[in-house]
């Protein structure tokens, strides 16, 4: 089964995800409309599916309300503006970014992350808007964060639109989920870094923030690319301002450690020499959410890059990880994984 399943195949149960425990289960219907699952740790409970279930985009369960007012599973609850579903192409659009929001609030969940929402934290909360553009063409909406509220472009759930996008910009690699991961680095710079006293450390690594943020694009976009940008930066936007390297470089962390567990799970072994390679891969991988040192991430990481960009290649597709991990950018993610690692402690 896969993290998006709704239906097992074999048994034809009804499947839901326990955000909680980190497994999808099969359930049994109840006849007050509630589930119940057949996970053993859970099997006494009486769950609902978020009420995002009914348009087919979210399989996330929550606890029961035994109200009228709709229950939203930990994922949705942070959506402020969804989709307008008027437009039919919409609802495929809708499914797409909740793909790529859940898998992110996964890794978040996993990474033991603080969140709040607009509630809870009415001036820098976390909320999430889907937007189209306006029908009369008097605006362009653009993906991006403010002080909370990340908007996501529905436009960008188009697969022909975001290619397109990508080969104008310049840039190898983008997708839903890396847009999602490299916004949310915007929310947590703000949490962790901004509003918790981290200024100066962060600063030390990634440049001062306080240059002129407008300034600093309208700069990136006009002139060519500065000479040896990749010894320090993992992308040539993240060359633009000290924030937009924070995030690109908080997104690609995120990208390690997730497709690192994936590979974990599955087994995935490689063979540093084989694969042309320094590093040793790890005999004790651990979890690499909360447990495996750094040097260990980094260590598995570009061996099975190097695997798996020559396995695409053999297919005749692009490079699964297109990125060069150079001393000045894994100092980068290394200041990520002491950050995170951080304060995971204080929340434990």
């Amino acid at each position: 089964m896969f993290f998006e399943n709704t239906v097992c195949e074999r048994c034809h149960h009804t499947l839901g995800y326990l955000p909680g425990m980190f497994a999808l289960t099969a359930l049994d219907p109840l006849p007050n409309g509630l589930w119940r699952p057949l996970a053993q740790q859970v099997r006494r409970a009486e769950l609902a599916f978020c009420a995002n279930h009914a348009h087919g985009v979210c399989n996330w369960l929550t606890a029961a309300t035994h109200t009228d007012k709709p229950a939203f599973c930990v994922a949705c609850q942070f959506n402020r503006t969804i989709p307008n579903l008027d437009n039919p192409d919409n609802l495929e659009r809708w499914r797409k970014l909740e793909v790529a929001k859940h898998r992110l609030f996964y890794t978040l969940q996993r990474l033991k992350l603080p969140m709040k929402t607009r509630q809870e934290d009415p001036e820098n909360g976390l909320a999430f808007d889907f937007l189209d553009d306006p029908p009369n063409g008097s605006e362009n909406v653009l993906t991006g964060h403010n002080n909370g509220i990340i908007t996501i472009a529905v436009k960008e759930a188009d697969d022909d639109r975001r290619e397109r996008m990508r080969v104008e910009m310049g840039e190898y690699y983008r997708t839903l989920l890396g847009h999602f991961r490299h916004e949310i680095g915007h929310y947590y710079w703000n949490l962790l870094v901004r509003d918790a006293g981290r200024l100066e450390s962060c600063r030390a690594v990634f440049g001062d923030d306080r240059q002129d943020y407008q300034e600093a694009l309208k700069k990136h976009y006009s002139k060519p690319a500065p000479e040896g940008w990749r010894e320090q930066h993992v992308s040539l936007y993240a060359t633009s301002h000290p924030w937009e390297d924070f995030a690109e470089t908080w997104a690609h962390y995120l990208h390690i450690v997730s497709t690192l567990e994936t590979a974990w799970a599955y087994g995935v072994t490689i063979s540093p020499g084989v694969a042309g390679s320094h590093s040793s891969w790890p005999d004790k991988r651990g979890n690499p959410y909360t447990d495996t040192s750094f040097e260990d991430i980094i260590q598995s990481w570009l061996p099975l890059t190097y695997a798996v960009n020559s396995l695409n290649r053999s297919m005749g597709l692009p490079d699964f990880y297109p990125f060069v991990l150079t001393d000045g950018v894994v100092k980068k993610l290394s200041y990520i994984h002491t950050l995170i690692r951080e304060v995971q402690a204080l929340r434990s």
